[in-house]
């Protein structure tokens, strides 16, 4: 089964996610399929919080792939984020 979910990046104590489109075998930080996104929980400042591409997000979800709940989540702050801002 295909999974969007977070893998991490970053230094210690200073974590840094990408969203990935991956297969569920794979391991967290492994072989991603598609990076669709970021998140960025120790943003500062001017620094991005998250991006998501949401079109590519609904064409994965359309084709059978599942979020994990972060990613859900992040996933529709963002879209809300979106509605009020247009």
């Amino acid at each position: 089964m295909v999974k969007i979910r977070l893998t991490r990046g970053g230094a210690k104590k200073r974590p840094f996610y990408h969203i990935v489109v991956t297969d569920q075998r794979n391991k967290r930080d492994g072989r991603a399929i598609e990076r669709v996104g970021f998140y960025n929980p120790v943003a500062q400042g001017n620094e991005q919080r998250v991006q998501i591409d949401t079109d590519r997000i609904q064409h994965w979800v359309g084709v059978g792939a599942q979020m994990t709940e972060k990613v859900d989540q992040l996933y529709r702050d963002a879209v809300k984020a979106a509605a009020q801002a247009a």
